[in-house]
């Protein structure tokens, strides 16, 4: 990897850290001057009214930074470092991106302001999902799972569309304690930046790295703002679902980047999906859950993997920080393992530890004596 690479990802990603943090607090100052808030209610957690808007900050600030980055290089005569960028379908591929991103962000901004009828949400993400194909980004290559490698459009359009919403989702939902949504969404991002330059796609690792950029930022006043002094901030809808498109769109793209050889697939098919283990597999078991309880599906409770941990008794940070930790020790393992061992034997063997570990935390629930 040559400087010029290494200069744009520094590049990127302190763009987005300092413009991330410049931009938040003035959101925050607009909201509490027009009082834009989350106001508490019984499923919450939070018990002081705090602003929602702080995902407005994040797609024009990633957009901002790789434009400024690009247009250095363009302008300081490196533009012929830049040749990925015009070769094949990578420009339309950016363009449908960036249309993608551009109506989940409009649909949050709606929803954080005004609110937006889930189904309606679903269908913006179909049609978010369809612009990513159009774009030529869907999933053509399954890397073993269930002995499959790669896979005619008639399924892999319509998986690639599921997985879109499903993720999105995900992420949106996870989004229920201080910092939960931006730290594993980091985890994923950075492991996403990292395979990226190692597949020597670079400009994919540049937004990767301009999208963790914009969450640190959000991170600090999320985590640690203090509500009393107005600069605590969520990321609402709007944030959630920008991440969601951009983390699906990194996870698609590393799978269906190129043609590899089936043991290299395997492990980019594991390295893709591995850091959204746990906010996947945790809608998952919120959705059986409900559905035992004849509850509507996707209606919100109090039932995820956070909440679990608040009832045994733990405060929100200590929480956070055990699920992001555990995320990250999920991803690096199942990277390392799946070298070694058949990505069917490691899904089996996640779903394995997953299922114990929300049994253990169930025990531990009934046994404060706690209705979960």
């Amino acid at each position: 990897m040559s400087t010029f690479w290494i200069l744009n990802y520094v590049l990127v990603l302190a763009c987005a850290v300092v413009f991330s943090g410049i931009i938040i607090p003035k959101i925050l100052l607009i909201s509490f001057r027009k009082k834009l808030f989350d106001v508490p209610d019984a499923r919450k957690i939070h018990h002081s009214s705090v602003p929602r808007l702080g995902g407005i900050a994040f797609k024009p600030v990633i957009l901002f930074s790789l434009c400024l980055a690009l247009g250095i290089d363009i302008i300081t005569g490196n533009s012929w470092q830049l040749q990925e960028i015009y070769v094949g379908t990578l420009i339309p591929e950016i363009l449908f991106l960036y249309c993608a991103v551009l109506t989940l962000y409009l649909v949050g901004i709606a929803d954080d302001l005004i609110g937006v009828k889930y189904r309606a949400k679903f269908v913006v993400q179909i049609i978010s999902a369809v612009m990513l194909i159009c774009g030529g980004v869907w999933i053509n290559n399954l890397g073993g799972i269930l002995g499959l490698h790669e896979i005619p459009p008639y399924i892999g359009y319509p998986l690639t569309v599921l997985m879109v919403v499903f993720i999105s989702n995900a992420i949106n939902l996870i989004d229920g304690i201080d910092g939960l949504a931006s730290g594993l969404s980091s985890v994923a991002i950075f492991i996403y930046g990292s395979a990226f330059i190692v597949h020597h796609q670079y400009l994919h690792a540049m937004i990767a790295f301009a999208t963790w950029g914009v969450l640190i930022p959000f991170f600090y006043y999320n985590v640690f703002g203090n509500a009393e002094k107005e600069k605590k901030i969520f990321m609402g809808d709007t944030g959630s679902l920008t991440i969601g498109m951009l983390l699906s769109y990194l996870s698609i793209k590393l799978i269906a980047s190129g043609t590899y050889p089936d043991s290299e697939a395997s492990e980019v098919t594991v390295t893709a999906f591995a850091p959204l283990i746990i906010p996947c597999f945790d809608v998952v078991r919120v959705f059986i859950h409900r559905l035992k309880k004849k509850q509507n599906p996707f209606m919100p409770d109090k039932s995820h993997i956070h909440h679990k941990l608040l009832d045994i008794g733990m405060q929100q940070r200590p929480a956070m920080i055990s699920i992001v930790t555990i995320s990250a020790i999920f991803s690096v393992l199942n990277i390392l393992f799946s070298r070694y061992i058949n990505i069917n034997i490691l899904l089996i063997a996640d779903i394995l530890i997953w299922t114990l570990m929300n049994m253990w935390l169930t025990r531990k629930i009934h046994s404060r004596n706690i209705d979960f």
